[in-house]
């Protein structure tokens, strides 16, 4: 039952999934980052569903990206986003380290985060409108991909402060189970993404891997740590790399026949 009750946490915090309401204490939220990667699972799986629905009633390319770039803010009610957006205000001021910690929990949305977000969506939906169906496999595996690394990260990464709900799920959570079951699901996701297409698969991976080490490296350095904003932004910019990754290889791919 306690495992069962983390799920529900795990999905009712980061999903517009319906799942039943359980109290949030220490003993339910321990193992709860643990089911975080799943509900990537889930938007993977309808993001494939949404292809062949697109296929099968014979639409357009062009509609399919746009649904399939709305999917996982519809999914997961843009809690990700919402990081995304404070995060690039907080970049984007050049103040001092205090004052972007102070910008993160700011819920006025800036002009550069505007921006940043118009060209977030720009990006997705191109990449989305040129990638092939094997191409999907490797962008749905990747969802799953993203929450492990975020999850990790949250658990095992410097906080930059000791509030909020990053803060909640690190600091309730069994550290070392959580970071075991995240490597198992990057681990997994990784042997999906490269089995659902080599070359494309390789490449979104190695973005991935790019954007965490990134993550890692510039969290330390301007905010002095992670936060839960820092870990949206990270898990939605992970995303957009990951079907860039797969597009340029399946370019590549094309170029070696």
């Amino acid at each position: 039952m306690k495992l069962i009750n983390a799920c529900f946490i795990a999905f009712a915090t980061y999903s517009r999934i319906p799942v039943p309401q359980v109290e949030w204490n220490e003993r339910n939220m321990k193992y709860s980052f643990c089911f975080f990667p799943l509900i990537g699972a889930f938007v993977g799986a309808a993001l494939l569903v949404l292809d062949w629905v697109c296929g099968f009633f014979g639409f357009g390319r062009t509609l399919f990206a746009a649904a399939a770039a709305a999917l996982p803010a519809l999914l997961t009610g843009g809690i990700h986003m919402d990081g995304f957006c404070d995060t690039s205000d907080a970049l984007a001021s050049h103040a001092p380290r205090e004052r972007k910690l102070e910008i993160l929990k700011d819920s006025n949305v800036g002009a550069f985060a505007v921006i940043r977000l118009c060209l977030f969506y720009l990006l997705y939906f191109g990449a989305l409108s040129q990638i092939s169906s094997r191409g999907l496999g490797v962008a749905a595996a990747g969802f799953v991909l993203s929450r492990a690394l975020s999850g990790f990260a949250v658990v095992r990464f410097r906080a930059a402060k000791k509030d909020g709900m990053a803060a909640a799920f690190r600091d309730a959570a069994h550290r070392s189970t959580v970071s075991a079951v995240m490597a198992a699901f990057a681990a997994l996701a990784a042997g999906a993404m490269v089995w659902a297409a080599p070359v494309a698969g390789a490449c979104a991976l190695m973005a991935a891997l790019a954007v965490f080490a990134y993550y890692r490296v510039m969290s330390y350095r301007v905010f002095g740590g992670v936060t839960g904003d820092l870990a949206g932004w990270f898990l939605s910019l992970c995303e957009l790399w990951i079907v860039w990754g797969a597009v340029m290889g399946e370019g590549v791919a094309r170029l070696w026949i």
